[in-house]
C-alpha cells in the first residue's frame, strides 16, 4: 500500500482511538482458604487500556471491505519510546490477517 492524498485511491482508510481506565485487582491469600479461615486481601489499581480500530473501504461503493482492532494496555507516565514500539508490535499483530485468505 503506499498513501496518497489522490481523491482516487484504490482503497480508504479510517481509524478510531479511545483510551479507558478499567480497574485490576489482585488477590493475595494464605492459610486454608475462606473456609477453614486463613488470610486473604485484595489491591486495586486502575489501568490504561488502548483500543485501535482500523476499517478499510471500497471508494467505488463505499462498503466496508476489510476491519481489525488492536488493544494493549497502555502507561501514560511510562517511556513514550516504549509506548511507541508497543503501538507498533500491536499494529503488526492487527494487520497480521491482511488481506484476508481467499476462501
Amino acid at each position: 500500500m503506499t498513501k496518497t492524498d489522490n481523491d482516487k485511491a484504490d482503497l480508504y482508510l479510517a481509524y478510531q482511538v479511545a483510551v479507558s481506565q478499567e480497574t485490576q485487582w489482585n488477590a493475595y491469600g494464605m492459610g486454608g482458604g475462606f473456609r477453614w479461615g486463613g488470610m486473604a486481601s485484595a489491591t486495586s489499581s486502575t489501568i490504561h487500556v488502548g483500543t485501535l480500530v482500523l476499517d478499510m473501504y471500497d471508494p467505488a461503493t463505499k462498503q466496508l471491505v476489510w476491519t481489525g482492532n488492536a488493544t494493549k494496555t497502555l502507561d501514560p507516565s511510562s517511556n513514550q519510546e516504549k509506548n511507541q514500539k508497543n503501538l507498533n508490535k500491536a499494529m503488526q499483530k492487527l494487520l497480521k490477517n491482511y488481506p484476508p485468505k481467499q476462501k
